[in-house]
Order: structure tokens, then sequence, then C-alpha cells
């Protein structure tokens, strides 16, 4: 089969690899439609990985249809149409029956793509292990491409607004408005946030904001802007969706007494500095950490049926899977309107 490949960095290839079979009885095999870049994927394009691995193919955005599986599988059967969960779980232990696959107690909890351990799903088939539980029917009512954003970005997205403690009227600050920061966004207007301020260094992604009812002041004097505009209240709630130690420090300035930082950016830096006697002095609560995706799932499916929250907006590219060395690249540079890039695989 055809995939992208991890080469080294800021070098993906599309190749030719072996096609994936099924391990074990409860494995299904799932032909891609549809797969997507994350901006986590940009860590590993960085030569940021998570393993010394090379070679292996990236990806954890996937859907897809069931073209074989597992006689242990018993919820799935081929032709059905399915979204993948990133998250990747056990699917028996009590806390992955819950949904919360970050907690699995036989530590198989893992992510596709991030090492030869379990190859990736920007390619024309994936395994899913456990797929009774780590893949789901798309719902009726569910586009593909609205299934594709809940994968992750999306399911990443509701995981940030329910950290963030936001109740009805409170003010918001949103920092970095890639995909998952606009999603983000658009969760706090949905759970009856009053004002939602996006900072972002790029015009058009303040403009995208704008379109959805954001406040996005100039990032040189956004701090400024949001203590007037509070009258030095600061916000009851932040999130963070870029993971740079720098944009973490911003965040906890936009917190007011007794906030909450809510912080989805992936940070793998060490030796970060924690402001603690200001955190300690305003009571704040930071919270940080990755998203259990299926434990998303059941509040976030009617939501996108309904309307309310429509993920598939900030899709800005559609590209043929062949063409994913040039999708990483502007994606990266944030050129040509890049924001959330899908590969057609069909």
């Amino acid at each position: 089969m055809k995939a992208l490949v991890y080469r080294g960095p800021k070098d993906i290839a599309f190749e030719t690899v072996p096609d994936p079979r099924l391990q074990e009885e409860r494995d299904a095999i799932i032909k891609v439609d549809k797969c997507a870049i994350c901006g986590s994927d940009l860590h590993i394009y960085h030569g940021e990985t998570f393993s010394e691995d090379t070679g292996y193919c990236v990806g954890h955005e996937a859907v897809g249809e069931v073209v074989e599986t597992g006689r242990s599988v018993h919820q799935l059967k081929v032709g059905d149409k399915v979204m993948i969960s990133a998250a990747v779980g056990c699917g028996e232990c009590r806390y992955c029956l819950a949904g919360v696959v970050n907690k699995c107690v036989t530590n198989s909890g893992s992510c596709y793509g991030l090492s030869a351990a379990l190859q990736g799903s920007q390619a024309e088939f994936v395994r899913v292990p456990a797929a009774d539980f780590n893949a789901a029917k798309i719902p009726e009512g569910i586009t593909m491409e609205q299934a594709l954003l809940m994968t992750d970005a999306m399911a990443t997205a509701w995981f940030g607004v329910r950290n963030a403690d936001i109740t009805r009227g409170a003010t918001v600050a949103v920092v970095g408005l890639g995909p998952i920061g606009l999603m983000a966004a658009e969760g706090a207007l949905a759970v009856g946030a009053s004002r939602v301020f996006g900072i972002d260094l790029v015009e058009e992604r303040r403009a995208m904001g704008r379109s959805i009812g954001l406040e996005t002041p100039d990032p040189e004097t956004a701090r400024e802007y949001v203590k007037e505009a509070t009258k030095g209240r600061m916000c009851d709630s932040v999130i963070e969706a870029v993971g740079h130690s720098a944009t973490i420090r911003a965040a906890l300035g936009f917190a007011g007494k007794r906030g909450t930082v809510s912080v989805i950016g992936v940070n793998q830096d060490r030796s970060m500095d924690f402001p603690m006697a200001k955190a300690f002095a305003m009571g704040l609560t930071f919270r940080i950490g990755t998203c259990s995706v299926p434990q998303e799932w059941p509040e976030l499916i009617p939501l996108i049926q309904s309307g309310r929250l429509k993920p598939e907006r900030y899709i800005s590219h559609t590209l043929p899977l062949s063409d994913g060395a040039h999708g990483y690249d502007i994606f990266d540079r944030r050129v040509d309107g890049a924001m959330k890039m899908v590969f057609d695989v069909a």
C-alpha cells in the first residue's frame, strides 16, 4: 500500500509500505477514506519525535471502511464506515470501558503514528487494535469530514473547553487560533462564554476567529486590550492550543484571580519555569494533558448533529495523499491560508 512515511526532520515521503495484517483476534483492517494532519504531527515533522524510530507511517486522524475483522470483533462488520479514535486503549479494563483511555490499567494506551510500534493512519489501510473499542460507526447526521475531525482535533478542543471550567457569562481567552484553538473557541461560546478573545500572530487566523464571534486584538498589545476590556479582571478561563513554552506563559498572563488555564498544546520542554508564587497568590487552576477521544464523543455528537458546532469549517485544504509532503510544508509554514489539512485516500 501507499503511505506517508517519516524519514527525518521535514522529510515526509509518499512510499510503498507493507499492507497491515490482523495480528490479534480483536483487530480490524480499515480502508482509509480520509485522513488529516494534526498540529502535534508537526512536532514529528520538526524532528521533535516521540521515539528514535524513522521509516514509520505517520498520522492519527482517519475515517474509512472496515474491510477485514478478527474473529473476536463483534460490534463492527465489513462495509461499516467508521471513525478511528486517535487514543488507543485495551478496550477491556474499567477505565477504557468508561472511555478514559489514558488511565488504561494495562498501559496499552497509545496513539497511531508516533513510532514503528503502531503504524499511523496517513495511509491507504490501517490496523486498528481492539477495534470494537478503538473505532466506532459514524453516527447518522455526521458527515465524513465531521467524523474525521472528531477522531482527535475536535475531541481535543472539547477536552480543553471542559478543563477550562467555563461557566455561563465567563470571559475566555484562547491562545493559538489554529484549527484546534478555533474549535475550542467555538466550544467556549457554545457553553455560554460571554466574551472570547482570540490571540494569534497570523492575521488570516484572527480573521477566521472574528467570523465566529471572537475579539481578536493585535497580538503585540493583546494583554493590554484584555485588561482594559475586562476592567483589570482579566479572564476567567484561558485555553492554550499551541504548546510552546512562550505561549503557555502568555496564557498564564491572561488569567485573572481564581482563573483556570487549560493547556492542550503539546509541550515537551523539561525545563520550563512555572510562576508558582504568582499561581499560588492568584489561586490559579492549571491543567495540561492529552485527550481521551472516546470520552468526548457522547457530548460532541449531538452538538455537531444539531449544527451547534461546525468543525468542518476549519478545513482549508483537501489534497490527494500523494501530495502529503506539500501538505506538511504549507501547514508548517502557515501559508496559502493553511488551516486543517485533509488527505483524500480513495
